[in-house]
């Protein structure tokens, strides 16, 4: 079910997904400074869904890496959202979060003890996506032409607090509109089908959402990728840290031996990604399974581009990503690079 994000649910909304996430479940609030409350020898990471961010961590499952570098890897939980995602790391059920730097930030706000353990995509991998019967100027026009177009409209995202609305938030603010007030924001959950569903339906305009939404819907023939910060149409954020993983510096320190060996292990898997086309083609069409080829063709030829290089993350990459949460509101303040990136991880 859809659900219409007036500004005022909007913010009730915010409220209730980004803060107080942990606090509203007595169970997760009792054990949330019960770091590495979870077996010793096991490391439990959370994920948001099933996007291209995490194809890394399937590659080091399916090659073996993980188990080469000695880490015993617990389940694997897809959570939805970058909220529950942190709730689950407060109550000690998951030792790292894979998500989106916008949810590490969010769990800054609430733990200053927050880290950012690894990097997994180095661009801003969510894209406005628009049906066939957009009415609107192509997607060669000028970007604020584009922005303008979608005033008005109806929005589908994730859910409020998420990285697919703080794009929009930072598109609206580049032509001096409020995406809150200035169009509706829907709130769809990360699941594919009912996304593309609602864009087909008709039930909304265009979509922000994460890889590869769009590239199902150009592959389906129901609609085109209108705004890609990863085709470079958005030049102040280019190459961003943007998939990312992240936890508590004392979750860390209680497992830090399999924290080091999970790093090694995705090293290996974006050495794999970079240098070996043809192998990644292969697992990535097995990570979207019922996924259409020209689907998974359209992103493996994306993979370079985006994909990190390295689960170090540099400065350079850290402020594009801080610059855009404080330009689009998402954050007063981002934490400071030296602080807030975990110190084996920095670049």
């Amino acid at each position: 079910m859809l659900e219409t994000v007036t500004p005022s649910r909007r913010s009730m909304l915010k409220s209730m997904l980004i803060l107080p996430a942990i606090a509203a479940v007595p169970a997760l609030a009792s054990c949330a400074n019960n770091a590495g409350s979870s077996d010793p020898g096991v490391l439990n990471v959370g994920q948001i869904s099933d996007s291209i961010a995490f194809f890394p961590l399937f590659v080091a499952e399916q090659e073996g890496f993980f188990t080469a570098e000695g880490v015993t890897m617990g389940e694997r939980p897809r959570l939805g959202t970058g909220a529950k995602v942190a709730a689950a790391l407060k109550s000690g059920s998951i030792d790292l979060g894979a998500g989106v730097i916008t949810d590490a930030f969010n769990l800054y706000k609430i733990d200053d003890d927050a880290k950012l353990v690894s990097g997994l995509v180095t661009e801003y991998y969510v894209d406005v996506v628009v049906g066939n019967n957009f009415d609107g100027p192509s997607a060669d026009a000028p970007l604020e032409e584009r922005i303008q177009a979608l005033v008005g409209k109806q929005i589908g995202i994730t859910g409020p607090g998420s990285g697919t609305e703080a794009l929009m938030t930072y598109l609206f603010k580049k032509i001096g509109k409020n995406a809150q007030t200035d169009s509706t924001m829907v709130n769809i959950g990360s699941a594919a089908t009912a996304a593309i569903g609602a864009l087909t339906a008709g039930r909304v305009d265009a979509l922000c959402f994460f890889q590869p939404i769009g590239q199902q819907v150009e592959t389906a023939g129901e609609g085109s990728i209108y705004i890609s910060p990863t085709r470079g149409d958005i030049e102040t954020l280019r190459s961003p840290i943007h998939g990312a993983v992240f936890s508590t510096g004392a979750q860390i320190e209680a497992k830090q031996d399999l924290v080091d060996g999970f790093n090694r292990a995705l090293d290996k898997s974006l050495a794999l990604i970079q240098e070996d086309p043809e192998k990644a083609r292969t697992l990535l069409g097995e990570y979207l399974k019922d996924t259409q080829p020209q689907t998974v063709d359209a992103l493996v030829a994306l993979l370079p581009k985006e994909i990190a290089t390295s689960t170090k993350i540099t400065e350079e990459s850290y402020k594009v990503a801080s610059a855009f949460h404080t330009e689009s509101g998402l954050v007063d303040e981002a934490p400071d690079y030296a602080g807030f990136v975990l110190e084996t991880s920095q670049a």
